[in-house]
């Protein structure tokens, strides 16, 4: 299990034709060799699995990447769970620059974000 860091981007959409890159998210994720999410790695570092949503139209706002079943969503400790993002089919999804992730955003729309940038993050 390698502990990574992940920048997304808002992709290319009818209301976004260039894309985006003040809106998006950071988070901190387990990725096995293949570049899944590592759902058993996730449970020994899930206070490190943090997300930063980004936006030019809100302020940040920072949470957890949780894992539910097969599901992953980022949750937002100060919101409510109404506010909690869900990420569309992301246990199945390969985590790595250039491939696109969908978000289910707070105002219920699915969103697609582009992988900008995957680092590891330095052991402790």
């Amino acid at each position: 299990m390698t502990l990574c860091f992940v920048r997304l981007e808002l992709a290319r959409s009818k209301e976004f034709p260039h894309g985006d890159s003040a809106h998006g998210y950071e988070f901190t994720a387990p990725l096995d060799e293949s570049s899944h999410l590592d759902a058993s790695a996730w449970r020994s570092s899930r206070q490190r699995c943090t997300v930063r949503r980004f936006s030019r139209d809100a302020a940040d706002e920072n949470g957890m990447l949780v894992h539910v079943g097969h599901g992953w969503h980022f949750d937002y400790v100060a919101k409510t769970r109404d506010d909690d993002e869900a990420l569309f089919k992301l246990d199945r999804h390969v985590i790595k620059q250039g491939e696109y992730v969908s978000i289910t955003e707070h105002d219920g729309v699915l969103r697609t974000f582009k992988v900008i940038n995957v680092r590891r993050v330095a052991d402790d």
